[in-house]
């Protein structure tokens, strides 16, 4: 065996593994310090905040008495707090607590206060969310907004030779005048556009209108890949030109979904112009079911190829209130798309192999990577939401089970007993353990 021929897929399996290390960490250390502070703030006192479990490899204590330590396996992490029995705050140190003053049984979280227990127990999750807000935020005010009219900024690369010029103010295409929207309303106007090599573009250059040739404003050219389809695993890449589908030439990206739908599931043969070369990779469509406006689903073939204009508009920074406002809605979006995907899933409505375990969410992590920095912090943020939902669901050992726990407490004036919290604590460690090992088979079995 040729070991240099192994190296690309080592290479590509440390990077999955790196980036998927780097992301769970930082969503974990972001989830932990929640409740670590706002136990702190609350009166309660952690004990331990460590980032990853089994050998410790680094430790120190901080002046508050609190171990800070990095752990040997980084799949997780966790905040003992004072009176804890174990890690998961399942249990308490009936021995230690025995022996504490008034005053050190407040600073447990057993002892402490219900609203302190409860904020102590919301704020890792909150802070998943608050993360994700933070990064759409930003990654908003990096990017800017389309300015309006639509003006072109760098040219990406196309399969014709055309006029249009970095700087021009587009007025209209093929004789169809600009909507007034920026980006989308241009967007929307392409698909009634013709799918031709050349069209007519009247420009605003210099001053002056001028009518110059250029490519259907959406050609087929790659601007990103999507995680865990075809078009990754066919070595596909960002800025390649698809120019034809098996033998036929497109000039829009229409035409290559067209294409990919018209195939149903069969092999397609495409023609990729890459540095000025011509490749021919031929891939398979595979099934993918996407979320609709209506909140439903709809399971559509895809090749994973996501497409855009044939330039990058000059955009202009948003105002910091607009941009937040953005952040939260792609927030909330994930969150309803999450809770409607597991809903349909449950109902048979789409597939079960839409849910991914460690390996799928490792290979996205990888496939992000490899496609940038931002956006492989775009997809730390949308899994970081992803960890605050799941842990608000009101199973036994999850902070919404706690938080279950304590809704309890403030109707019924005390907590539920021990036997009862051993039982329920059992169920849903063995739910958590069940679905762990289902989300795995996918990982393994799903096509």
């Amino acid at each position: 065996m040729d070991i240099a021929s192994l190296l690309p897929q080592f290479g590509s399996l440390a990077m999955t593994l790196v980036a998927f290390v780097v992301a769970l960490s930082v969503i974990v250390a972001v989830h932990e310090y929640g409740h670590y502070i706002v136990g702190r703030w609350s009166g309660i006192h952690a004990d331990v905040f460590s980032l990853g479990f089994g050998p410790v490899i680094y430790a120190r204590t901080d002046k508050r008495g609190t171990k800070w330590q990095i752990a040997l396996l980084p799949f997780g992490g966790f905040v003992k707090f004072r009176g804890d029995a174990d890690a998961a705050s399942a249990g308490v140190d009936g021995a230690a607590i025995r022996e504490m003053t008034a005053a050190e049984r407040r600073s447990t979280m057993s002892g402490a206060p219900l609203w302190a227990r409860t904020a102590t127990v919301a704020a890792g999750p909150l802070f998943n969310f608050v993360l994700a807000i933070v990064v759409f935020t930003a990654i908003g005010l990096s990017r800017g907004v389309a300015v309006d009219p639509l003006t072109v900024g760098e040219l990406k690369p196309v399969a014709v030779t055309q006029e249009v010029m970095p700087g021009d103010v587009i007025l209209a295409i093929d004789g169809k005048p600009l909507p007034q929207m920026g980006e989308a309303g241009f967007g929307e106007l392409t698909e009634d556009l013709p799918a031709v090599a050349l069209m007519d573009y009247l420009v605003l250059r210099d001053g002056r209108e001028v009518t110059v040739q250029g490519p259907h404003p959406m050609p087929p050219v790659i601007t990103q890949l999507a995680p865990q389809s075809a078009a990754i695993a066919s070595d596909l890449q960002p800025g390649d030109v698809i120019a034809a589908v098996d033998g036929d030439p497109i000039y829009a990206f229409r035409q290559l979904r067209e294409k990919v739908e018209a195939a149903n599931g069969a092999p397609l043969l495409l023609d990729v112009l890459r540095d000025g070369q011509t490749l021919q990779v031929t891939l398979t469509p595979r099934r993918v079911d996407e979320p609709q406006p209506d909140g439903g689903f709809q399971t559509n073939w895809r090749i994973g190829i996501i497409g855009g204009l044939f330039f990058d508009p000059m955009t202009e920074t948003p105002g910091l209130l607009t941009a937040l406002g953005a952040g939260v809605a792609n927030m909330w979006a994930i969150i309803e798309g999450s809770i409607s995907g597991l809903y349909h899933m449950i109902t048979g409505a789409i597939s079960t192999c839409n849910m991914s375990g460690p390996i799928g969410i490792a290979e996205v992590s990888g496939a992000m990577a490899s496609q940038g920095t931002v956006n492989f912090i775009y997809f730390i943020a949308v899994l970081s939401t992803a960890v605050g939902l799941l842990n608000l669901f009101p199973i036994p050992v999850l902070d919404g089970g706690h938080l279950v726990f304590y809704a309890y407490e403030a109707v019924a004036g005390k907590p539920p007993s021990d036997k009862v919290l051993k039982v329920l604590m059992t169920v849903g460690l063995t739910l958590i353990l069940s679905l762990m090992v289902f989300a795995l088979s996918n990982d393994i079995f799903c096509p």
